[in-house]
This record gives structure tokens, C-alpha cells and sequence, in this order.
């Protein structure tokens, strides 16, 4: 496809990226909206696939870098004409990574209750917690499977198969949601939370197969795992353990999040659950645009054109604020109907509102923050963001999270907090790369 930095052909990568991405997202929000309105223990029932969702974000971020691992691999050799090169790598990165899922499974299974005492349930959200991870685990290898083939599809700068793959698994979650969880009457009981399990289970089975599908049949790219292992395997191994590193920063964030909020009780955590489900909606959205720097910055580099970096750079800003801003506008809008589609319990709306504009003020600044981290996932600089995401938590969340919660501002601190921290990761990488390829981009 051609890649000139117009509006139109950047919408090409970054419409389907975006419809892809929010996938994930919209599989939690359907779970959130459909158990949140159940006919009992409605609060209980949100707050533990909140607290759920938190831990399997975590293990599904950690593994699934492979995604940017693979695409900044495929695309910089793309760039470079020399992608022969590495046509064996994915089969070899989806091997390895599923192997890692599984024994994720069998290490995590067995402990469920006491990995989610850790996040402060307790009594009914404990159990309703330890029922739900026990079915949607088992979904986990099928999900790094589909993200493996996805950073595939991406290096070769193809986002619209991932976006069919993404609109047929949402699809189905949703269907098998409200038939599972509440039923129809003669053919299946009401499973209640765990009917919400098994659909999601469903759905990335499904997306695992339609993406090995796809793979095999619009590529020549294989699936058959060969030895020895690729020379870029190194390389690759290297940027998924800066990633994991990064990762885990990442979700040291969102677990201390999820415990205070857990603490404070349970109209708290269910709040809690809605506004960050509503958050990673708004980060997918944006990060569709982050896909397209993302897919072209890996090219443009191994094609060594800074010029055309550069200014990508500065197209993507404007793209990725103007999307913020019509996120906030649309947000602001819709304010007081938004929460009333995940739950009916006033004690929850209440804590909702009083933190919902500060989700959708992020909006912007998230823009900014998640452009230039796809930019630098393409460009392979994996240590850069790993070092900034471990100061951005350990120098500015957490301190201000304590000290904000010291003043019993409760679900305030927790989003006042990864406000600055959103800003500490977008500022540095902005003067990182304007300093590295500005210079570079007058020479060509």
C-alpha cells in the first residue's frame, strides 16, 4: 500500500488498527455492562471482573509485547527489502510464547484465591474472582497466538486483517454474553459470571483460528516452527525482556490502582472498574493512530528516510490530540447517561461521576504519550521506554498515589496520579526523539 504521509493513507493503517485494538477493551466493557446488570450481587459480580481484568491485562501485556516485538522486526526489514530474512521468525516467536502461556496456567490455576487476596477481595468478590479467572485463563494462549499473527500482519503493514479478525471475535463475545449470562429460556440456564468467562474463552478460540487462517492464506509467511532458530531471534528475545521489564512497570501501576480502589469498598471498586474500562477504551482508540506510527516508523528507519520520520512524528501529534479532544467532547456529552449503561446501583454512580472527568481529560495528554511510545516500539528502542516507564512508576505514581490517598482522597488520587504519570511517560519521549532525528532528518 502506499505510505505518503497524507491523512487518507495513514487512516488506512490507523481506522482498522483502531477497530482491532478496541477488541480487547470492548470484551471487558461487554463482560463489565452485562455483569453489572445481573439481578444479584450486581456490585460483587463487577468488582471481581474488575479485579480479574486487572490481572489478566497484566499477563496478557506482559507476553503479548511479542505483537511489537515481531512488527518492529517485519517492518524495519521491510523497509530494508530484505524481509526474506525473517519469514521463519513468527512461527518460531509464536512457539515460544505460547509455551510460556501454558506454563502460566499451570503456575497460576491452583493459586487463584490467593493472587486476588493480594488485590484486597475478599468474602463473595473473592469467590465470584477465583470462578471467573478459572474459566477466562484457558483463553490466554489462544489470545498471545492472535497477537503474535497481528504484530506479523502490522510489520508487513497490513491492519485490515486484524480488524476483520477483531470484528468477528468481539462479535461472538458479545452474542454468547447475554445468552450465557443470562440465558434463554429452554435452551441454556443463566451461568451469571461465569457464563461471562466462557464466552470470552469462546471468542479467542475463534480469533485464533481466524487469524492462523488468514495468516496461511493471504501470506507466505508459515506456521510450521523450524530450526535452527532465526539470527533475529536474539534480537527479538532482547526487546520482549526490555518489554516485560517495562510491563511489569506498567502493572505494578495498575495493581496498586486496583488495591486502593478495592480498599476503599465495594461501590469503589465497581466505580473504579467502569472508569478504567472506559480509560483503556479511549488508550485503544488513540493507539489506533499509534499503530500507524508504530507500522511506519520500523520502515521508515530500516529504510534509514529520518525525513519522513520526522514528519510523521509531527502528523501523528496532530492526529492523535485531535482524537483526544473529540474523545473528552464526546464524553462530556454523554456524561451522566455513559454510567447508567454498566450499572443501576446509585452508590456506584455517584463515585463514578465524581472521576469521570478526569479520564476523559487524560484523553489529550494520553494522545501524546501512546503516539510516541508506538513510534519508539517500531523503531526497536525497547530500553528507552523500559527505563521511562520504571522512573514514570517508581518516581511519580506511586509516591503521589500514597501521598494523595494519605488525604483519604480515595478514587481522586488514584486518577489525579496516573494523570502525572501519563504525562511523565509522553514529555521525555517527545524530547528523546526530536533530539535523535531531527538533526538527521535536515541531512536527508
Amino acid at each position: 500500500m502506499k505510505t505518503d504521509i497524507t491523512l487518507k493513507n495513514i487512516n488506512k493503517l490507523a481506522i482498522p488498527a483502531l477497530i482491532a485494538g478496541v477488541a480487547e477493551p470492548i470484551l471487558s466493557l461487554t463482560d463489565t455492562a452485562i455483569i453489572g446488570n445481573v439481578d444479584y450481587n450486581a456490585a460483587e459480580s463487577l468488582a471481581a471482573v474488575g479485579i480479574v481484568g486487572t490481572f489478566i491485562s497484566m499477563l496478557i501485556w506482559v507476553l503479548g509485547q511479542t505483537r511489537s516485538a515481531i512488527s518492529s522486526i517485519v517492518s524495519q526489514h521491510l523497509g530494508a527489502n530484505k524481509l526474506n530474512k525473517v519469514k521463519n521468525l513468527p512461527a518460531q516467536a509464536i512457539f515460544i510464547i505460547t509455551s510460556l502461556s501454558i506454563l502460566i496456567i499451570v503456575t497460576t490455576w491452583p493459586f487463584a484465591s490467593q493472587i486476588f487476596k493480594l488485590y484486597n477481595a475478599s468474602n463473595l468478590i473473592l469467590e465470584y474472582s477465583v470462578d471467573y479467572y478459572h474459566i477466562r485463563v484457558f483463553g490466554f494462549p489462544f489470545t498471545l497466538f492472535t497477537i503474535a499473527i497481528f504484530g506479523t500482519f502490522r510489520g508487513l503493514q497490513n491492519t485490515y486483517y486484524p480488524m476483520i479478525i477483531a470484528i468477528i471475535g468481539t462479535i461472538v463475545n458479545i452474542i454468547l454474553d447475554f445468552a450465557l449470562v443470562y440465558g434463554i429460556e429452554g435452551i441454556v440456564n443463566p451461568m451469571h459470571i461465569k457464563g461471562a468467562a466462557y464466552a470470552s474463552v469462546i471468542a479467542q478460540v475463534t480469533m485464533a483460528l481466524c487469524s492462523a487462517y488468514f495468516l496461511l492464506k493471504k501470506t507466505d509467511i508459515s506456521l510450521k516452527v523450524t530450526f535452527p532458530f532465526n539470527p533475529e531471534i536474539k534480537n527479538f528475545v532482547f526487546m520482549i525482556l526490555n518489554l516485560f521489564v517495562r510491563t511489569l512497570a506498567l502493572n505494578a501501576t495498575l495493581y496498586f490502582a486496583t488495591r486502593f480502589a478495592t480498599s476503599y469498598g465495594t461501590e469503589y471498586i465497581a466505580a473504579y472498574t467502569i472508569a478504567i474500562n472506559l480509560w483503556f477504551l479511549g488508550a485503544f482508540i488513540i493507539d489506533g493512530y499509534a499503530s500507524a506510527g508504530n507500522i511506519l516508523s520500523g520502515k521508515y528507519l530500516g529504510a534509514k528516510n529520518y525525513k519522513k520520520l520526522v514528519e510523521l512524528s509531527q502528523f501523528l501529534i496532530k492526529c492523535g490530540i485531535g482524537v483526544g479532544i473529540i474523545l473528552a467532547v464526546l464524553g462530556l456529552v454523554s456524561y451522566t447517561f455513559i454510567g447508567s449503561v454498566f450499572t443501576q446501583d446509585q452508590l456506584v454512580l455517584n463515585e463514578f461521576y465524581k472521576v469521570f472527568w478526569i479520564v476523559l481529560a487524560m484523553q489529550p495528554l494520553c494522545a501524546l504519550a501512546f503516539i510516541f511510545d508506538g513510534m519508539f516500539k517500531g523503531m526497536g528502542k525497547m530500553k528507552f521506554l523500559r527505563n521511562l516507564l520504571l522512573l514514570s512508576t517508581g518516581l511519580v505514581f506511586i509516591p503521589v498515589l500514597f501521598w494523595l490517598d494519605s488525604f483519604d482522597l480515595k478514587l481522586y488520587a488514584i486518577f489525579i496520579a496516573l494523570t502525572l504519570w501519563i504525562i511523565a511517560r509522553g514529555i521525555p519521549l517527545i524530547i528523546k526523539f526530536r533530539q535523535q532525528f531531527l538533526s538527521l532528518s535536515q541531512k536527508t
